[in-house]
């Protein structure tokens, strides 16, 4: 999940607080402030060490949101187990692996340092029901040309009604000016070549999806998905070579689809949720056990998931035709010291010293005629917009 959670819940705290209580436009401060512990906590079917992350609202001024720290944290069944979680970084993870299991209650126990505790109502492991297949295929939306990723998932006895995606994108980025020498400068300013690295010529870049990706089948006659997942614009460059993405899906209960939903609509629309307990954040499933005005949010979901990974190359959706253009125009410039006479493509007056010293420029190529010849530091360095690492799934043609 991408506690995607943790950030809205706080922004409608934030925002509640702000309305209430500031009478001026500026400063943009927060004048009453109250702590709410943000929970975030997806309890699946796999068979791993399961994560909760634990944060506190923030005040309007704030950059960030701090962790919980020091919380005792850990998941009970009914059938008397006890799964304790741990520290670690800026969320808990479970001591050993676990996976939920059908016909089982769980129930998530929170007690902090500052001797607040809470707990979740018992939850139960939804409907496993994987996903058929993952598609990518050219098609058009809103009038513009792309590649369309669709999941396709049934089930026949019509029990899993509601769903919730995730995505990761992976895509290879080739730089199209890089080449076997570079140009450096010395500790005294001096030019020379050296080799290039190779691990500057191939990347991959990632994303995450930063929206909440729902989806019911509660109106249609039977419960068959067809969902449009991803859109990329024809002109994308990250289909420019080969592309991969993952897909999660996850059968939620009709409680935890309303949660969800609700909390995407108010997200869009930038507006709060009240409530007359507990004002300024939506309320979950999770309630404090020891005090009434211990505030806290969020959900604890307890629900099946399936993931497909698929692959496609540009030139098996778009035979043929030129790839997208790359994320900076890599046209090839020089410079030139004659003020007066600054011929094409020396569009740059002066020296390419300052700017190479400041890595605004990679170098292209040898001299053609008494210019040099540069382009954008992306053109020729994929790691200035991607990561050189090959992903340990990745799969070439």
């Amino acid at each position: 999940m991408k506690f995607y959670l943790i950030k809205n819940i706080a922004l409608f705290i934030l925002l509640t607080a702000f309305f209430n209580s500031c009478t001026e436009a500026y400063p943009l401060v927060t004048n009453r402030y109250e702590e709410v512990l943000v929970v975030e906590a997806n309890i699946t079917n796999e068979l791993k060490k399961q994560e909760i992350k634990l944060t506190k609202s923030a005040k309007f001024e704030d950059e960030g949101y701090l962790s919980e720290t020091g919380a005792e944290v850990f998941i009970t069944d009914d059938a008397g187990n006890k799964y304790n979680f741990s520290e670690d970084s800026d969320r808990y993870v479970s001591d050993i692996e676990f996976q939920a299991v059908p016909n089982t209650k769980y129930q998530l126990h929170i007690n902090t340092k500052d001797g607040r505790s809470f707990e979740s109502l018992p939850e139960m492991l939804t409907t496993i029901n994987p996903i058929q297949n993952v598609v990518a295929a050219v098609e058009e939306k809103d009038g513009i040309n792309g590649v369309g990723i669709r999941i396709n998932s049934f089930d026949p006895a019509s029990a899993s009604t509601y769903y919730r995606y995730e995505y990761e994108e992976t895509y290879k980025v080739i730089a199209p000016k890089w080449r076997k020498t570079t140009l450096k400068l010395d500790e005294n300013g001096l030019p020379y070549f050296v080799a290039n690295n190779p691990d500057t010529q191939t990347c991959y870049g990632s994303k995450k999806n930063v929206e909440l990706l729902l989806t019911s089948t509660n109106d249609l006659k039977e419960d068959r998905v067809n969902y449009l997942i991803r859109f990329i614009n024809d002109q994308d460059y990250i289909i420019t070579t080969r592309y991969s993405i993952l897909v999660r899906q996850y059968i939620e209960s009709q409680a935890a689809y309303n949660y969800y939903n609700t909390l995407k609509k108010t997200a869009a629309s930038g507006g709060t949720i009240v409530s007359p307990n507990q004002p300024g954040f939506l309320l979950g499933n999770l309630r404090s056990t020891n005090n009434s005005n211990s505030k806290i949010a969020g959900y604890f979901d307890v629900c099946s998931v399936s993931t497909e990974r698929i692959y496609f190359n540009y030139e098996d959706l778009f035979p043929g035709k030129f790839p997208p253009p790359y994320i900076v125009d890599c046209k090839e410039f020089c410079y030139s010291e004659a003020e007066a006479f600054v011929p094409d493509p020396c569009t740059h007056f002066g020296t390419y010293f300052d700017d190479l010293s400041l890595e605004k420029i990679i170098y292209f190529s040898g001299t053609g005629g008494s210019f040099t010849y540069w382009v954008e530091p992306p053109c020729g360095d994929c790691t200035t917009i991607a990561s050189s690492i090959k992903p340990p799934f990745w799969v070439d043609n």
